[in-house]
């Protein structure tokens, strides 16, 4: 759908904590802990004045809270008057956070969201099996010592056991990597191409780093002043070395740690306004207009995993009477390089977007030189709920020191078989 009918939406670009490799120099930090500085840097961007409402989401569940947007809000000491609601949507979820806060600015009494994301995967709660949380619970309602003792000879030895989150999907019971293998050779994309990716992600990570793009974006945490994972030093020599951690029996596994992104410590921010929003931060700040977006599913149970966006994109360029080259910036979210060449593959594919994506338009050649010109989250880190956050306001950015009316596309493939696109212009 469109943006709101009330008045144009706009994003402004917001801060992150750098990201760091799971027990890195973040493990220290649970989900709230990361997000609390964030939160504290963007009200404090206001002076006196709050956000009308807040959206912050993660996607590691953890027993100690259900709504951790409010719960960061009260740890960062925000007033407590400010409602705060929590998200989530794998990979897209603080992507989709900013789609639900443009539904909600009004221009009257909605003007500026505060949304972001986070996730700390060094602090991953393990929980009891479900038949060992059914046994505890009826024990602790035990009223007397024998039924206690009565009780103990329920409990059976195999239903004594952990439950450890995981990186898998629950109903296929594979992990995103091991639907992107399957996916990578039904397209037959090569090993020497996502390094080649991957190696473009890292160099132009470094770059961005090294000048001063990610100043303003990323503050410091800890002992974390900057990104952890960008390696300067990578080749494909290095990439090439590597194992496959996906397929390690067939002798045809292409994805590898060096073409993957990593698991990963961070939480990002950015804001959600009407003009009149957009009026309370500090002079300078780096905003686009939201124009659209979409939302894709697919059946993952015969579609790739990760496939959504491929059939997000055409279908949003369509709605719009846009073709690829009517796009100046593309930020296209690397869970791994397989994932970002097979969706370029299905959008270079006339048959794909005809039967697959039901657009029967011709959108042109893919400019594959406009994609991620400051990094990947190859090179830059996932946090699964910080990621969308951390897209768009680099998105933002980029698009807001080009000219008025350059154009963005911005894209999340997630777990499910879902994926989120939002199409910015600058203003």
């Amino acid at each position: 759908m469109p943006a709101s009918t009330y008045s144009q939406v706009w994003l402004a670009a917001g801060v992150r904590t750098p990201f760091a490799k799971v027990d890195g120099p973040l493990a220290a930090f649970d989900a709230i802990e990361l997000s609390v500085p964030v939160v504290r840097h963007m009200v404090g961007q206001l002076g006196s004045g709050a956000p009308d409402f807040v959206v912050w989401g993660n996607v590691v569940p953890n027993l100690a809270w259900s709504n951790i947007a409010r719960e960061v809000l009260m740890d960062a000491g925000v007033a407590p008057t400010i409602p705060a609601f929590s998200t989530v949507m794998a990979c897209g979820t603080s992507m989709v956070g900013a789609f639900e806060a443009a539904g909600m600015i009004d221009g009257r009494n909605r003007n500026l969201a505060l949304v972001g994301g986070v996730d700390s995967l060094s602090r991953v709660q393990i929980g009891l099996s479900q038949p060992l949380s059914d046994w505890l619970r009826k024990f602790q309602q035990a009223r007397s010592l024998g039924q206690k003792i009565a009780h103990v000879a329920d409990i059976k030895v195999a239903d004594v056991g952990l439950y450890v989150p995981a990186v898998s999907n629950r109903t296929t019971g594979m992990s995103m990597g091991e639907h992107t293998e399957i996916t990578a050779k039904e397209w037959r994309i090569g090993r020497r191409e996502q390094d080649e990716n991957a190696l473009q992600s890292h160099q132009r990570a470094s770059a961005a780093w090294d000048s001063g793009f990610f100043a303003d974006l990323v503050i410091p945490l800890g002992e974390a002043r900057r990104d952890t994972i960008p390696r300067k030093d990578s080749s494909l020599e290095k990439l090439a070395r590597l194992a496959p951690v996906f397929d390690r029996s067939s002798g045809q596994g292409t994805m590898t740690a060096g073409n993957s992104s990593l698991l990963t410590d961070g939480a990002a921010s950015l804001w959600v306004a009407s003009a009149a929003g957009l009026a309370r931060l500090p002079e300078g700040t780096p905003r686009a207009r939201l124009v659209d977006w979409e939302i894709a599913s697919v059946d993952f149970r015969t579609e790739g995993l990760l496939m959504a966006p491929a059939y997000a994109i055409p279908r949003l360029l369509a709605r719009n009477g846009l073709k690829y080259a009517d796009i100046g910036l593309w930020e296209i979210h690397e869970a791994f390089s397989a994932q970002v060449l097979f969706h370029l593959a299905a959008l270079e594919s006339a048959a794909f977007l005809r039967d697959k994506a039901g657009v029967a338009e011709a959108l042109g050649a893919f400019p594959r030189e406009r994609m991620n010109p400051n990094g990947g989250s190859v090179a830059l880190g996932h946090p699964f709920g910080a990621t969308g956050a951390r897209i768009l306001s680099q998105a933002v950015k980029e698009l807001a020191g080009r000219p008025a009316g350059e154009r963005a596309i911005v894209s999340i493939c997630t777990d499910g078989g879902q994926g989120t696109v939002a199409l910015l212009e600058a203003g």
